[in-house]
């Protein structure tokens, strides 16, 4: 019996004595203050965040209702802090100096933890306040400058609660200016590319969803804009990265910025049109295109159907207008019934398109071309000399 009660004191003296100098009891109690603050959490949390939406409700502004569900993570955070403040307030805690001390900077830095998580969490709902730098800058730009507003809200916490345990922030400062010198002389390319994008973005060369060309690089639609490179899908659907840096040493058209799009075209005709013809042609041309709803008229954009130039085998003209619409699809569409047009204005008109021709003379010196037989139902149907529309027929 003696055995047992010797025993039982060696339990109440490790019971007492407990992990670091705390007995179990008051370690049992705090880790069910803690586990009571985790169950509470959930209707702490739906209660505070009900209330919240209903005030939110009452407004016509939606920027309340993103900020509540942006800060769901730092209010539910809250009942957590409440529980282990608690939980270290309980008799046996506070027996040591040192861990009451250690105790303390625990709580405050998780309260700094929580202040700083919520404006973190604040920080994407309230870029209504940076909506107007849309108009001088780029979305990106902005989306940057959230990015660079949050690095900051993180550094200033980390600092606040290394400060708190007495760790001094300025040399480590210092250490990270020293190390990032040397790391610049040798990732010279990579801050080039880093002020590239930053002007891409600044001075709004482009945007995602733009057509581009990048001379001698790459055409595509820009998928991402980043601070070291740009996504560009090519309309194989294959996807090129490109160095920002590169934008700084190419020419780059940027064809969604376009306001309009051009048809550019030669027409050959026969060298047996008569002026007349020439005229009608020219002329039926023109009055398609002006008061046509699909092209730019005259003081909007250029407009041209001129006769141009006497070539090889053809009399040119030239044609030379905008469509008001720059997407593809449509312009090929304005483009195809344009060239119905055109050809029926061609026949209505009696002549022809010309095609590449050439005559063969005999000999050297010789003054006559081989007579040359027109095809079945030419009209004139007489033999073709030097500069005639038709091939030669050489012997």
């Amino acid at each position: 019996m003696q055995n047992f009660w010797d025993f039982w004191e060696i339990v109440k003296e490790v019971w007492h004595e407990g992990y670091a100098g705390i007995d179990f009891s008051s370690l049992i109690i705090a880790l069910g203050i803690i586990l009571v603050a985790l169950l509470v959490r959930g209707i702490f949390t739906k209660f505070v965040i009900n209330r919240l939406i209903q005030f939110a409700e009452r407004s016509d502004s939606k920027i309340d209702d993103h900020l509540i569900t942006a800060l769901k993570g730092p209010i539910r955070f809250i009942p957590v802090v409440i529980g282990i403040y608690l939980a270290l307030e309980i008799p046996g805690f506070d027996e040591d100096p040192d861990f009451s001390l250690a105790a303390g900077k625990i709580i405050r830095s998780l309260i700094v933890f929580n202040l700083f998580w919520a404006l973190y969490c604040a920080i994407s709902p309230l870029t209504f306040l940076l909506g107007k730098l849309e108009e001088l800058f780029s979305a990106e730009m902005v989306e940057f400058l959230v990015k660079i507003m949050k690095g900051l809200v993180f550094g200033l916490g980390a600092a606040t609660v290394l400060q708190l345990w007495g760790i001094q922030v300025g040399p480590i400062i210092a250490g990270f200016g020293i190390v990032g010198v040397a790391v610049a002389l040798g990732a010279q390319d990579l801050f080039k590319n880093l002020i590239s994008g930053f002007l891409i973005l600044a001075e709004k060369r482009f945007k995602a969803g733009d057509w581009v060309l990048v001379d001698s690089v790459v055409e595509g639609t820009v998928e991402k804009i980043g601070f070291r490179s740009t996504v560009i899908r090519r309309f194989d659907k294959a996807i090129t990265i490109v160095p920002n840096a590169v934008f700084a040493d190419k020419a780059v058209t940027n064809f969604s910025e376009m306001t309009h799009r051009r048809i550019y075209w030669k027409i050959g005709l026969e060298y047996s049109t008569t002026v007349a013809q020439l005229q009608e042609v020219t002329e039926n041309i023109q009055n398609y295109l002006v008061g046509n709803k699909d092209f730019a008229q005259p003081g909007e954009a250029l407009m041209f159907v001129v006769t141009d130039s006497f070539n090889a085998s053809s009399i040119d003209i030239m044609i030379y207008c905008f469509t008001k619409t720059t997407k593809w699809g449509e312009w090929l569409d304005i483009k195809q019934d344009f060239a119905y047009a055109i050809k029926g204005i061609v026949e209505q008109a009696g002549t022809g398109f010309a095609f590449p021709s050439m005559s063969v003379y005999r000999g050297i010196g010789a003054a006559e071309p081989d007579p040359f037989v027109p095809p079945s139902g030419h009209k004139d149907g007489h033999a073709l000399t030097n500069g005639d529309t038709g091939y030669g027929n050489a012997s």
